[in-house]
């Protein structure tokens, strides 16, 4: 279970736990906007509904992009597991194949391991490129690669319920909720393979 943490501003913050929200709403350090139906939080002299969205009573600055080291797990959710060269999924590897991190300009090279340096390549991808660029290995990129705006990167590789993603939407608008959501993904995957198909044709 998790819930939805928003700043006292409204804008959301992240996923927490059900049991720290509850904790931050007894503490007096958030208030209790929506709650799952029918689970409750039980103690010796008290009950509390189970949180699905808090609203943090202090404001709290967050930076405006989320500066933070470039891990895989980030890395290959910004690219919703998908090799940026080929374009296989996750799901349509075989055997030994993988996803892995390349670099654009490889390191030897100089490249640096930067969010607009690094992209989620299959492993065949990864090694029939080497240490070439994209262009000398005969490669193009599906998607300029970029650092993912605070809120994307978060939620992209959680789930959120309907309830919270109304708070999103509030906030940031339908175009946020589309790509947290997943929605925006399967319409470009939708898209790319219906004008792969009439090239094909």
């Amino acid at each position: 279970m998790s819930c939805l943490a928003l700043n006292a501003s409204f804008e959301p913050l992240t996923i927490v736990p059900s049991r720290r929200a509850v904790r931050l709403v007894l503490d007096g350090k958030a208030e209790l906007l929506e709650s799952e139906s029918g689970r409750v939080f039980r103690s010796e002299d008290q009950e509390v509904p189970s949180p699905s969205v808090i609203r943090l009573v202090r404001y709290v600055h967050v930076p405006y992009r989320f500066r933070r080291q470039v891990t895989n797990t980030f890395l290959f959710a910004r690219d919703d597991y998908q090799c940026q060269y080929c374009g296989r999924r996750k799901s349509d590897l075989r055997g030994r194949q993988f996803l892995t991190r390349d670099h654009i300009r490889p390191l030897s090279r100089g490249g640096l391991n930067t969010w607009d340096n690094v992209v989620t390549s299959c492993s065949p991808c990864n090694n029939l490129k080497g240490g070439r660029l994209p262009g000398e290995a005969g490669f193009s990129l599906l998607s300029q690669p970029c650092e993912p705006n605070y809120v994307h990167l978060v939620w992209v590789v959680r789930r959120v319920t309907d309830t919270q993603a109304k708070y999103i939407k509030t906030f940031y608008g339908e175009d946020t909720l589309d790509a947290v959501s997943g929605r925006r993904s399967r319409a470009t995957r939708s898209g790319r393979l219906e004008r792969q198909s009439s090239s094909h044709a």
